[in-house]
């Protein structure tokens, strides 16, 4: 089948633009997306199967009966192949088609078994692992996605306030993380950007601990990792409540944690290392004696993905670009007592930084 409209519309022209300019650079003349958010941040297309060869004059998309019509609303510029059982035949077609000699594809996105096929079948057409073509793309946010960020960040805020004047002791950690969800989707969330983590007293320390049966308590800390998506993209968060009063050890270690992430915010701005800002938040930590408490990178991008690039951390090679939106999460977490955490969403500007989350971290 054909496309009905020949050029595509904003902001998938310039994305894809983008892309061939990579394409260019590696002397590609196609390339294979089978990942289904990199299919949807260049083309717009949302089904569940789905594949996009770019060549410098077409894009191609490859999908099932299931999601036909899905294809002609959401990506009609686009050259429909309609396959009938999911196997690199109609895709080889494409290359031919295409007269494509050097197709580059992602090797985190294809196993052993279709790699071995699709060269057998693909020849003479070489096949290119390609990695890193549209993570750089994507880690550059636009207005728009700023915007659809913004949104999430908003609705996760306001639930977790309504789950705030909820709270009551006796409540578990189940019950917590499943409440904070539906508000979620009450405001306007299309979902969760990933299962909440709801931790409650000693289960805090556990940095990506899955909320179970311990009910809250007064005099407890109670850790709260969440965070909305709408239209795709999500937000990421985390703070640290307690009911009553504080154990006199966490409270010393929230201040730190606290400072920890201001100064890191404070840190922001476009050309600095990822890993020198994980830097100014790990320092402070260690010469507070907690050093060897804070067992993870400072943060990670925002954006479709629940972890996407830059990432931060002591080994980090990511330099900050305008656009970029990312997480700042530094934490200290005490075995058999508990943990905290806080986690904030940060624009990085032209100038600087913006910070997108505006819940106060101290909440108690």
């Amino acid at each position: 089948m054909t496309q009905t409209r020949k050029t595509p519309p904003e902001p998938y022209s310039l994305r894809i633009n983008k892309l061939r300019a990579e394409m260019d650079r590696r002397k590609l003349d196609g390339y294979l997306i089978q990942n289904r958010l990199d299919q949807y941040w260049l083309t717009g297309f949302t089904g569940e199967d789905g594949a996009v060869l770019v060549t410098p004059q077409t894009v191609v998309l490859l999908t099932d009966g299931r999601f036909q019509d899905t294809a002609d609303l959401e990506a009609p510029y686009a050259r429909k192949v309609v396959r009938k059982k999911r196997s690199p035949e109609e895709t080889v077609a494409e290359l031919r088609r295409g007269k494509v000699r050097r197709l580059g594809f992602d090797p985190d996105h294809m196993n052993v078994r279709e790699f071995t096929a699709f060269r057998k079948l693909a020849s003479p057409t070489r096949l290119v692992a390609a990695s890193d073509m549209i993570a750089p793309l994507r880690a550059i946010k636009d207005a728009s996605e700023v915007e659809l960020l913004r949104q999430a960040v908003r609705v996760a805020e306001q639930a977790f306030n309504e789950v705030r004047a909820w709270l009551r002791p006796g409540l578990s950690e189940r019950e917590i993380a499943a409440e904070l969800a539906y508000r979620m989707r009450r405001l306007g969330a299309q979902g969760e950007s990933f299962p909440a983590i709801v931790a409650v007293g000693s289960n805090a320390a556990i940095p990506h601990y899955e909320p179970g049966d311990r009910k809250l308590a007064e005099n407890e800390v109670l850790l709260v990792d969440w965070g909305a998506k709408v239209s795709w993209y999500g937000s990421d968060l985390t703070r640290v409540l307690w009911l009553g009063t504080i154990p006199p050890r966490l409270r010393q270690v929230f201040d730190i944690v606290r400072e920890a992430a201001d100064r890191a915010i404070d840190a922001v701005k476009p050309g600095i290392k990822a890993s020198a800002v994980d830097r100014v938040a790990r320092e402070l930590i260690r010469k507070s004696g907690y050093g060897k408490h804070f067992t993870h990178g400072l943060g990670h991008g925002l954006g479709l993905g629940g972890h996407e690039g830059p990432r931060f951390g002591k080994r980090s090679k990511d330099v900050l670009k305008p656009g970029m939106a990312v997480t700042i999460e530094p934490g200290i977490y005490l075995p058999g007592e508990g943990g905290v955490r806080i986690e904030h969403d940060v624009l990085v500007t032209e100038t600087g930084h913006e910070l997108l989350s505006t819940l106060p971290a101290e909440l108690a």
